[in-house]
């Protein structure tokens, strides 16, 4: 039986990226260029959290000042990217946070995050391809055109006539379309997510300068308003309003930042890792942050919080053009297309990151070996990514969008703690290492990076809480029934 907190060698780890860049057979493609990161980033950030979570916080948390809560999650993500880019640079192999943890925490630490990852990558794609299905529908009835509800519902949503769902058909095909351009390879994804990475970018812009001119003062004359509860339709206390308004809409926009973590498991694909991590993890996050902010500040500007928690609701962008915009009808059907294309590139980087975390955890033996098994030709994981289509198609198809909620947030930020944490192990226990990029005032970054994202994990509230702990629950009977019997780490003789 292995030992539970066993170290990766951080030595060994370096030495293994160099030779995955001799042994081209037996690794992943390196095709990736800091522009390709860059664009890999802002694909994964940019989709379901700005198009549908701004209005939501808004809304439910902090109305106006939910520009502030985008302002605590930026801090909190630029610290945890700070500590991802030292990682990446130094050691730019597949696995993201769970490699990172191995290294520096041990094998059950490592196990925990790759586990918690799975929130975030697999659970998170599922969510947003239902987000998809619904907003084909939307984009369907500009041409007086529509799915039947039990064919884009899962069997357990009824709709207010009675209509029971069967099976959510388009969800499972743009997860089985992207699934297999993964397969096809890494290049031509990230050739794809660059097209979609365009065409929304210049919607968000478009919507912040024409938005501009309509923005009403009134809207924002209460800009943080009184701490109270708001009670929404679903019968759900939320606070809003003071400081734990804006707390709890900084957990809730929070989910608009998931996805330049992402950038940090293709390391094994990029073309010079050690120069273009950083560049693309920080440069994704920043231009993210400034969009995101303008973006809020005009969509609180033009519409109001009436209109989110009533009439907008999900589709609150569209209905704040169509209402207040005069003559931007157009606008309202291009961010339809646009959010449809965000959802896609979300769902694209999602299910790379997750079956790039698995294949590091089936190469180091804490789950089967069917998971690192590269295509001949292709030299992508296309088993992983078929099983993740499974897995991901089935909850996408068969399952409601809300049954996840806040789950992938609350795991994001777990997992961003513990890199911040794992810097400042590794400084002390490997100071000596060259480090291409080096996070700044350690340890003061990465713990205030611990702080904000404490911080918002507590304003997501204890019912997320309790769910993280099942959760991890679970990944602690497969851990101790089969990775801890099959780790390569522990068990060196197998």
């Amino acid at each position: 039986m292995g030992n539970l907190f066993i170290k990766k060698d951080i030595y060994l780890l370096t030495k293994e990226a160099d030779e995955n860049d001799i042994d081209d057979e037996k690794s992943l493609k390196r095709t990736l260029t800091a522009g390709n990161l860059i664009a890999l980033g802002i694909g994964a950030i940019i989709g379901a959290g700005l198009f549908v979570r701004t209005a939501a916080a808004a809304a439910n948390n902090a109305g106006p000042s939910v520009t502030i809560g985008f302002i605590i999650a930026a801090i909190g993500c630029a610290l945890a990217g700070l500590c991802y880019a030292e990682f990446a640079s130094m050691i730019p192999i597949a696995g993201s946070a769970y490699t990172y943890s191995y290294a520096t925490m041990g094998e059950f630490m490592a196990w925990i995050i790759g586990w918690d990852l799975v929130l975030e990558y697999a659970l998170g794609a599922a969510t947003v391809g239902i987000a998809w299905s619904e907003y084909l529908n939307k984009l369907l009835e500009y041409v007086s055109m529509h799915i039947p509800y039990e064919w884009c519902h899962s069997p357990f949503e009824t709709s207010t006539l009675g209509i029971t769902g069967i099976m959510n058909i388009p969800a499972l095909f743009i997860i089985l379309l992207l699934s297999l351009l993964l397969i096809r390879g890494t290049k031509e994804s990230a050739w794809v997510n660059g097209i979609i990475v365009i065409t929304k970018v210049a919607i968000v812009i478009l919507f912040i300068v024409f938005g501009w001119s309509f923005m009403n003062p009134i809207n924002h004359a209460n800009y943080i308003p009184e701490a109270t509860v708001y009670v929404d339709s679903q019968g759900v206390d939320h606070n809003y309003g003071g400081i734990m308004g804006i707390l709890g809409a900084a957990g809730v926009v929070f989910f608009a930042f998931i996805g330049f973590d992402a950038v940090s498991t293709a390391a094994q694909e990029s073309k010079n890792p050690k120069r273009d991590m950083p560049i693309g993890i920080l440069g994704s996050l920043a231009i993210c942050t400034v969009l995101y902010i303008l973006f809020a500040h005009v969509l609180t500007g033009v519409a109001t919080i009436d209109d989110f928690r009533n009439q907008g609701k999900e589709a609150s962008i569209a209905y704040a053009i169509k209402t207040y915009m005069t003559g931007y009808d157009w606008l309202a059907k291009l961010v339809t297309v646009a959010i449809l294309a965000g959802f896609s590139s979300v769902i694209l980087v999602m299910l790379m990151g997750q079956s790039r975390v698995f294949y590091s955890m089936s190469c180091d033996g804490l789950i089967p070996p069917v998971f690192s098994v590269l295509h001949k030709k292709f030299r992508t994981p296309y088993k992983s990514n078929l099983i993740f289509f499974v897995f991901v198609g089935s909850f996408a198809a068969f399952v409601p969008g809300d049954i996840v909620g806040d789950m992938t947030s609350i795991g994001t930020l777990f997992a961003f703690i513990l890199v911040c944490a794992g810097v400042m192990i590794l400084r002390k226990t490997n100071p000596e290492i060259h480090r291409n990029f080096k996070t700044p005032l350690v340890p003061l970054v990465p713990i205030l990076g611990m702080i904000v994202c404490l911080a918002m994990i507590f304003g997501l509230g204890w019912p997320n809480w309790s769910r993280l702990l099942i959760w991890l629950a679970i990944g602690m009977i497969i851990y101790f029934g089969y990775s801890r019997n099959h780790s390569k780490l522990g068990n060196p003789k197998k």
